[in-house]
């Protein structure tokens, strides 16, 4: 099985960059949440909300294509940028990526 590497960035000032193994068909969310990396994912991860959105910074041609529906959640995220992907969408085919993930804090209810 092929691993490659994840780079995961945030715009919380506190939170240090991060760098972690994924697999081939494995999500952003996937290792996230095996990571224990705060990502919301209020829909469980299955392409029906916006919250686990992210901004892919590198490597957008090693993931899979987004789909219309993703597009459609994607319209709906918080400051959604022309490299916005759903964390649970952003599934690696081939080669390392790069990740913004967005503030939390939105969500958190802080």
């Amino acid at each position: 099985m092929s691993i490659f590497k994840l780079k995961i960035n945030f715009e919380e000032a506190d939170h240090e960059s991060i760098e972690l193994p994924i697999a081939a068909g494995e999500s952003v969310l996937d290792v996230c949440l095996d990571n224990g990396i705060e990502l919301q994912h209020n829909c469980g991860g299955v392409c029906g909300c916006s919250t686990c959105h992210v901004y892919v910074t590198k490597g957008m041609d090693n993931i899979e294509e987004i789909s219309d529906k993703e597009e459609d959640f994607i319209d709906r995220a918080v400051r959604p940028k022309i490299t916005s992907r759903l964390g649970c969408q952003c599934v690696v085919i081939n080669g390392d990526i790069e990740v913004t993930i967005p503030d939390q804090s939105d969500f958190m209810g802080h």
